[in-house]
């Protein structure tokens, strides 16, 4: 790797080089919107400019800041394989929402009917809990028993939505195509992380960087996550 993508004096920059944020896809797969982010080419991988990706982070880093100090909600999405335990792990440690598998069609658009599904889950599951489910029948209770795992997988994340969320939080927006596009039609700001392959014209608050390593993502989605921590402590302090 070329030394010169690397400024050692600067702990953001070295700390996205550490992780390989900036690595982004070939030149084939390159969306035109991220032309202006990308830096050069290495080994034919395109590599993004980290000086780009630095400030960009840190706008959206404000604006999370804002949002906690405001008391608004974030809700994390991103269902890859790569993301989806730092989506649900980074979501857990603030109480907040998450889609760390498929994005369920309706999610924001018709979200009425998605709450009624979450709180079948909850219901369903506090009555097992209780025992009300004993006067069923034992194939009847397995067949409730599959239901709730059901609803858990689609819905888990998604206990403490109770409204539509202040923001979304995406990681790769290309995949999570849906989530950008009820966002976008509800009017809630979207941040993303965008690898070179994504549209970056349609996300509010930006990050190009890589979105495809479970250590470039982790990186990202913990600056989130300590963006907000931030800025509930200053809501903290203004109550």
């Amino acid at each position: 790797m070329d030394k010169s993508l690397k400024t050692a004096s600067d702990p953001i920059i070295d700390g996205l080089f550490a992780v390989g944020a900036h690595y982004g896809y070939r030149r084939s797969k390159r969306h035109p919107t991220a032309a202006p982010f990308i830096f050069g080419a290495k080994n034919g991988v395109e590599i993004f400019d980290l000086e780009k990706t630095k400030p960009a982070l840190q706008k959206a880093e404000e604006f999370v800041k804002n949002l906690a100090q405001s008391g608004k909600v974030l809700l994390f999405v991103g269902g890859k394989s790569e993301a989806s335990d730092t989506i649900k792990n980074g979501a857990q440690k603030l109480g907040m929402p998450s889609v760390f598998g498929r994005f369920v069609g309706g999610t924001l658009t018709n979200f009425a009917n998605i709450r009624a599904r979450v709180d079948k889950m909850l219901d369903l599951t506090s009555k097992r809990e209780k025992g009300e489910l004993a006067k069923y029948t034992k194939k009847e209770r397995l067949l409730i028993d599959r239901e709730i795992t059901r609803l858990e997988t689609l819905f888990g994340g998604l206990v403490p939505l109770k409204a539509i969320p202040g923001a979304i939080f995406v990681v790769d927006p290309g995949k999570e195509h849906i989530a950008v596009v009820e966002a976008k039609k509800e009017g809630v700001p979207v941040i993303a992380l965008a690898s070179s392959d994504c549209d970056l014209s349609i996300i509010d608050y930006v990050i190009p960087g890589n979105d495809a390593s479970r250590q470039s993502i982790t990186y990202f989605v913990e600056r989130i996550v300590e963006a907000y921590q931030a800025g509930k402590s200053k809501e903290a302090v203004s109550v």
